[in-house]
């Protein structure tokens, strides 16, 4: 292990995320993938179905994509023969590529996933005893430039789509073989798949109406039918959003917390620059009781000698008064020149056990794929570490 500063190494500050925009390719047909219901009965009407048969024939195409995870249009057979060949020339139904697909020792599955433009993104399913999660990406990189991440070394290239979101989704059940046969029922329990955590590559708040349209998909109970407390959103503080997300995703939330000090999170989440502790706990307050959810969840990871003291703990518990929490501890996933060190076995004990005697659960997240590169903070495709100009992603973007 390579020796590391005992404080946190300055980074800049955050920009703003500029989605590039993508022009579809003249003539291309669109993806029916990552259509919300109603824009699907836009583009069905559009094609010529009448209006009036318009919800019944996007209930039909949904369950087709969605429950039965069905990609040609000829075995959609409770649809008519012409109405499926119309189908098929005027849509797609594309899923992103998976590249490679790495297993851990502790079954962690993670896959490279190529999407448009020829970038890639990375995904993460994790197996655990009755239940398993998938962690998903909602960026190509990331802007936010976290000290302690690998991810936040890539630089930001664009926003993922919804069918590129919900498509990680449909891979991931594609490789479990976790589509039902047909007449199975719509039951989520026991599934393999049961969980999902937008804690992967990326900012998902900077990316609010794609991930909002993907989730809404995901929990349609015709289709994957996840409920929305088996979705948790990771934030690292994106304030503008925050209520946005209680009112139109309803999901769980978890916070990248990881300090107890504007002084330390600036440098270790440079975005508290922008939106410092006490605003972004000003406007946590109010979100377990409008999203109808028990608590928030603040993930904190444990870096030797700079967030980890039993002062930091203290601190912890007097700004977390008065709101429904959860603090899970997350021992440092070290990568090849991170400048931190994980904080001792005893040290992160110590932290827990502050906090749950003031009435807080605190778990200490158990490392998962760390041989292959899959634990939090670690994800950064090999292909993009490789950084492409702007014109040549411009070019890709079709711009």
């Amino acid at each position: 292990m390579t020796d590391a500063p005992r404080q946190p190494v300055t980074a800049p500050v955050t920009q703003d995320v500029m989605t590039l925009p993508r022009k579809q390719a003249e003539g291309a047909r669109p993806n029916l993938i990552g259509m919300t219901r109603e824009a699907m009965r836009d583009a069905l009407i559009a094609m010529g179905t009448p209006e009036r048969q318009a919800k019944m024939r996007v209930n039909q195409v949904w369950q087709w994509l969605y429950h039965w995870g069905v990609r040609d249009f000829a075995q959609m057979t409770n649809l008519a023969k012409e109405f499926r060949a119309k189908l098929a020339e005027t849509f797609v139904i594309e899923l992103p590529e998976v590249v490679t697909r790495q297993v851990s020792e502790d079954g962690t599955r993670k896959y490279l996933v190529r999407i448009n433009g020829g970038h890639e993104v990375e995904v993460v399913y994790i197996p655990e005893e009755g239940r398993g999660t998938l962690c998903v990406s909602s960026q190509v990189g990331c802007t936010l430039t976290c000290s302690f991440c690998h991810t936040g070394t890539q630089k930001l290239v664009r926003n993922l789509t919804s069918a590129e979101i919900v498509g990680q989704v449909m891979l991931a059940r594609d490789d479990l073989g976790e589509w039902p046969e047909k007449g199975a029922p719509n039951d989520p329990t026991g599934r393999l798949l049961s969980n999902i955590v937008l804690m992967g590559m990326g900012e998902p708040l900077y990316n609010f109406e794609n991930v909002r349209d993907a989730m809404k998909i995901v929990m349609d109970g015709e289709g994957i039918a996840l409920g929305r407390r088996r979705i948790t959103l990771s934030t690292s503080g994106v304030v503008p959003k925050i209520a946005r997300t209680a009112r139109e995703i309803g999901c769980l939330l978890a916070v990248s917390f990881h300090a107890t000090t504007d002084e330390v999170r600036d440098a270790l989440v440079p975005i508290n620059k922008r939106w410092n502790i006490a605003t972004l706990l000003d406007a946590l307050r109010d979100y377990p009781k409008v999203s109808n959810s028990e608590r928030i969840t603040f993930e904190y990871v444990m870096l030797d000698g700079v967030n980890d003291s039993d002062e930091d703990a203290r601190r912890l518990v007097g700004l977390l008064e008065g709101i429904p929490a959860k603090v899970n501890l997350i021992p440092f996933n070290e990568w090849p020149g991170a400048p931190y060190r994980r904080s001792s076995n005893n040290r992160i004990r110590a932290f827990a056990t502050i906090l749950m005697q003031a009435g807080y659960a605190s778990p200490i997240r158990t490392p998962r794929g760390e041989d292959i590169m899959a634990a939090c903070g670690q994800l950064k495709s090999a292909t993009e570490r490789e950084r492409k100009s702007r014109a040549r992603i411009e070019a890709e973007a079709g711009l």
